[in-house]
């Protein structure tokens, strides 16, 4: 089945195009939870294999290295290789990762099946442009929106998710479990993904160079990046901290409080269809605008939050202002990834590529900033820090009207 199939009016191709979109979302939100759960797995994989702290430090920055640069070498293939037998060779990476993180017997085996896991989740940013293609302009928004929206809930429960399959049997059972799952996503992708032929004619090094390039040409991408940078910073600082302050009155919460609190945020993923309808129909900027706001207020609820006496009020409103900043998050995002795949479709891999990467650091930042505020303000200064990134968004959006179509 090839693309062209996929988008021809009444083909049986057509009828599949949601459930299409549901499996590239299942995809992403099942891939990208081995990126975040070795955060909660990595002191029970220290104290099994007699690791040092700096090793244990390694198993969460290797992992998120291989991804980083998983972005930047391993997704520009997309505009160069047929992109079913891409991501099902990388899917397949990724299951031996895993499994080899299960059987580890050494830390540095481990630490290395550790790298290449997060490498291969760069299969989560192969399927965005795929899914790109499949739909029409006036629909891309939407389908996007319902990708990330997979993913976004993946982010969220990869954490407890990890923590309770860890408590029931150990740290090796999450990798088993995970191995089995995209195992099964491989399945079902290489029975019913659309096949892509990539447009673009170069060799894979002209690609690569391509990067500063389309970064000088083609502003929606800077200026989109820049912003999903912005409130990935929000976000990972938020999330970096508040599991410090939830222990402590007036929240109150133990361990299995923390990571029941963490499901509160799924929440917000509902958002990311709504936005990418919104963006087909030309709402886009006031979206935009509508998306900083509420990251700013709902991190002063936040804030808020940790004033109160009372401790079911401060849960309610602490759980009120995480719905609120994660609908802001994912708009933002949801918007900005369909900006950058309504541009060159011929180079729609190094795009995402790019742009991910680019957010993707901008979270390294907002976990460093949490870092700093916590150890000088607490979780007032974390939250204000925070919500700064939010005011940086929505300055750029009331100057700029790039990418908000």
């Amino acid at each position: 089945m090839t693309i062209s199939e996929a988008t021809k009016p009444g083909s049986r191709s057509q009828l599949a195009e949601r459930p299409l979109i549901w499996l590239g979302a299942v995809t992403a939100g099942v891939v990208v939870t081995d990126l975040f759960a070795p955060q909660i797995l990595l002191g029970l994989i220290g104290r099994s294999l007699s690791m040092t702290a700096w090793q244990a430090g390694l198993i969460s920055t290797l992992t998120l290295l291989g991804y980083a640069l998983g972005l930047l070498l391993l997704v520009p293939l997309v505009d160069l290789v047929e992109n079913r037998r891409l991501i099902l060779r990388t899917l397949g990476c990724a299951i031996l990762a895993a499994l080899a993180m299960a059987l580890a017997p050494t830390p540095s085996l481990l630490l290395l099946a550790t790298f290449i896991l997060g490498a291969s989740c760069a299969a989560i940013q192969m399927m965005v442009p795929l899914v790109a293609s499949m739909v029409p302009p006036d629909r891309r928004g939407q389908a996007i929106g319902e990708v990330m929206g997979g993913l976004m809930v993946g982010i969220l429960l990869s954490r407890p998710a990890a923590s309770l399959i860890a408590d029931l049997w150990s740290w090796r059972a999450y990798y088993v479990v995970s191995a089995a799952l995209m195992a099964l996503l491989s399945g079902a992708l290489g029975r019913y993904l659309p096949t892509l032929q990539p447009t673009a004619h170069a060799s894979y090094g002209e690609l690569l160079l391509s990067f500063p390039r389309l970064l000088r040409e083609e502003p929606v991408l800077r200026v989109r990046a820049w912003t999903a940078s912005l409130v990935m910073a929000s976000f990972t600082a938020f999330w970096s901290a508040v599991a410090l302050r939830l222990p402590d009155a007036p929240f109150g919460l133990d361990a299995k409080g923390i990571a029941a609190f963490a499901l509160i945020g799924v929440a917000g993923a509902a958002a990311t269809p709504i936005a990418g309808r919104w963006g087909d129909k030309g709402r886009a900027r006031p979206m935009f605008l509508a998306a900083h706001l509420l990251i700013i207020g709902s991190l002063a609820l936040c804030a808020w939050a940790g004033m109160l006496e009372s401790r079911i009020t401060a849960l309610l409103v602490l759980s009120l202002g995480t719905i609120l900043l994660d609908v802001g998050i994912t708009t933002d995002q949801t918007l900005g990834r369909r900006a950058i795949n309504l541009l060159r479709p011929e180079a729609r891999g190094r795009l995402n590529g790019l742009f991910v990467a680019l957010f993707f650091f901008g979270g390294g930042v907002g976990a460093a900033a949490a870092s700093l505020a916590w150890s000088y303000g607490g979780w007032t200064l974390v939250c204000a820090v925070a919500a700064s990134f939010g005011v940086l968004g929505l300055l750029t959006n009331l100057v700029s009207r790039t990418g908000t179509l």
